[in-house]
């Protein structure tokens, strides 16, 4: 594998890792610097992670925009540089508003795995972009199982040492790019920027026009809001229907996780070569509905286990629909597109949790008419079949032409 490859998936590993690494040191940060309660440092907390979710909606199109004129490499190495003095600042933290002001920067310099998809796809053969955004993907999943294990683990030396270690992981990985990327964007396919497709409506309404993709951002926020479950209400499911205590929470996440990195790093290639890109699109839209379907009904915490890292088996649907995307924009405007599906994942990161955990809480008070715990993963089994749909519908005639 090639240097330049390496550092990008490390890029996004360290962006996945970032969010998780922090998890288990923030409810005991924030009362430190607070000093409130636990509820009170719950309610910081879903503030914090919701200004980190606007901020890539906000600037996901601008960074990807910024890379399509000035480059991915200067892009990714002074969005390196500003994220690990990020986690120096809120490291050194005394206040809760100068960790709000971090979750800020920080939301700006995640959304520049836009740029990181970007570049996969400029160094990517026109046949093989599916494959590149299958190895983010699984940076992405193996950041998932690394971040939250290594920030407890550290969080026992401190609540601010997972901070220092996102800090030296961010700048480390920043002198490595410095030696090792070489730039993708050349004269031929630099473009000037348009302000006013470097916000998110902006860029959502130009990229609309080119033929197909306005029906894939749909199909792709549908997935992502759906796919979102999982970090929106696992941990409250597997206390409600299997009794489940955190340690084996975070083993069925771990396994998601793993299995999630296996399938979009190795088995996708496979499933490409089996389906091409939009057979493997309808495969993991059609194994999503019956992974769903069956958790909402498992009763057996045994067999719930067995699932969950069965169902990361679907997770082939983003990178397959990046890859039919990236081929229809051209060149010029893959930042752009990789900006507009970061807005659109940081969109589904603000809806899904607060659709999901309403249900959730509905189907599961006291005073529920009906106890059921499953039921947000019937919500999402019902975006998925939506998603199909829109997916399957046949293609108006003046857009074929």
């Amino acid at each position: 594998m090639r240097l330049p490859t390496i550092f990008i998936l490390i890029t996004v590993l360290i962006d996945s890792m970032g969010v998780g690494l922090i998890i288990p040191v923030m409810p005991d940060l924030i009362q430190e610097v607070s000093g409130g309660s636990l509820a009170q440092a719950a309610l910081w907390g879903g503030l914090l992670s919701t200004v980190f979710a606007v901020m890539q909606f906000l600037f996901g199109p601008l960074i990807g925009n910024l890379s399509d004129r000035y480059g991915r490499r200067p892009v990714l190495l002074i969005s390196l540089a500003v994220m690990a003095a990020d986690y120096v600042v809120m490291a050194l933290a005394g206040s809760i508003w100068l960790l709000l002001a971090g979750r800020v920067v920080g939301g700006i310099t995640a959304a520049t795995q836009s740029t990181a998809s970007a570049y996969m796809a400029d160094i990517s053969e026109p046949g093989k972009k599916a494959q590149g955004f299958g190895l983010i993907g699984a940076a992405f999943g193996l950041g998932f199982v690394i971040g939250p294990l290594l920030g407890g683990f550290l969080g026992e030396y401190g609540t601010r040492a997972p901070f220092w270690a996102a800090a030296a992981l961010a700048a480390a990985n920043g002198v490595f790019g410095y030696f090792v990327l070489r730039e993708t964007v050349t004269d031929e396919i630099r473009r000037p920027l348009d302000w006013r497709r470097a916000n998110p409506l902006g860029a959502f309404k130009a990229l609309a026009e080119l033929p197909g993709i306005s029906r894939g951002l749909l199909i792709f926020f549908l997935y992502q809001v759906a796919f979102m479950v999982y970090p929106s209400v696992w941990a409250y499911f597997g206390v409600a229907r299997f009794g489940w205590d955190p340690g084996m929470i975070g083993l069925s996440l771990a396994l998601f996780g793993v299995m999630m990195a296996i399938v979009q790093g190795g088995l996708i290639r496979v499933i490409l070569a089996w389906f091409g890109e939009r057979g493997t699109v309808v495969y993991g839209l059609v194994f999503d509905v019956f992974a769903f379907g069956a958790i909402a009904f498992v009763t057996s915490g045994t067999i719930a286990l067995i699932l969950t890292p069965l169902a990361a088996l679907g997770a082939v649907i983003t990178p397959a629909l990046q890859g039919i995307m990236s081929q229809q924009v051209g060149p010029q405007r893959q930042g752009e597109l990789q900006g507009a599906l970061t807005s659109a994942s940081a969109i589904a990161m603000i809806v899904s949790p607060l659709v999901m955990t309403s249900v959730f809480a509905a189907y599961t008070a006291p005073d529920a008419a009906v106890y059921f715990p499953g039921a947000p993963f019937l919500v999402a089994l019902g975006l998925i079949i939506v998603a199909l749909i829109v997916f399957l519908w046949p293609p108006r005639r003046d857009a074929v032409a």
